[in-house]
């Protein structure tokens, strides 16, 4: 028998989750390139990535950055990588109008780390920005993305230059521009967002405009000089007046 007052405790956050993984478990596989990824609204929601068909990744976009920037963002960044390519990496996504996609990702997450798939990229560094100067020296473990998935220093980049010269620091600026991974150099004494003045000074001749990332490196380290080293760890580039061994780090020494 109903009264005047009752109660009504309802699970809005459980509802939902179990909505979107019934939509995710129907929706087919798109592919993870840039014709595909340009027909979908730059909208807030959430979305899955699947290598070689098994979830590997969960995401969440908002008003600022939409699953159509987000998505692109990581089509970038597989290309940037060796071992990875665009046909073994496929997305879903679902654009959310109400709730906050910030705790769908976490529900998202919890669920399928419960699953037999659990999504592994999603503990592995997949995703997260330039640790820092302070983890340089880190030992990465076996199964980390940067570790499974280094950067590719092959690919071609496209730089502009006046008779075929040009600054390193202005060399290091434009491959950061076109490259998804880092390229981490020396600041200024003092102003650790201005480029250091040796970068600055030091005059790279390019034999060509269009190269590989790693061959436009040994030109730099060429024009830096021997108190300068470039370093490829395994997610980044470091170019510092330095003289240090990395465990994990390859130097790139000058053509």
């Amino acid at each position: 028998m109903r009264h005047c007052f009752e109660e009504l405790e309802f699970d809005l956050p459980s509802a939902l989750l179990n909505q979107l993984v019934q939509l995710f478990e129907e929706m087919p596989e798109g592919s993870l390139d840039a014709a595909t990824v340009q027909g979908i609204d730059d909208a807030q929601g959430v979305y899955q990535l699947f290598f070689n068909g098994t979830l590997v990744y969960i995401g969440k976009t908002d008003a600022q950055a939409g699953l159509r920037a987000r998505l692109l963002r990581h089509a970038i960044r597989i290309r940037s990588r060796r071992n990875l390519s665009h046909d073994t990496i496929g997305f879903k996504a679902v654009r959310v109008f109400v709730f906050t996609a910030m705790d769908l990702e976490e529900l998202l997450i919890r669920h399928y780390k419960a699953s037999p798939t659990p999504p592994t990229w999603n503990l592995s560094g997949f995703g997260s920005n330039d640790p820092g100067r302070n983890r340089d020296h880190t030992v990465l473990k076996a199964g980390h993305f940067d570790k499974s998935y280094p950067i590719d220093l092959e690919l071609p980049v496209s730089l502009v230059a006046q008779n075929g010269e040009a600054s390193a620091a202005d060399v290091l600026a434009q491959l950061k521009g076109q490259l998804d991974y880092n390229i981490r150099f020396e600041g200024a004494p003092g102003k650790p967002k201005s480029p250091h003045p040796d970068l600055i000074a030091a005059t790279v001749q390019l034999k060509s405009t269009d190269d590989t990332v790693l061959n436009i490196l040994r030109r730099v380290k060429a024009a830096l000089g021997p108190d300068w080293q470039i370093t490829a760890l395994p997610g980044y580039v470091i170019v510092y007046c330095e003289s240090t061994n990395y465990k994990e780090g390859i130097k790139i020494e000058s053509m």
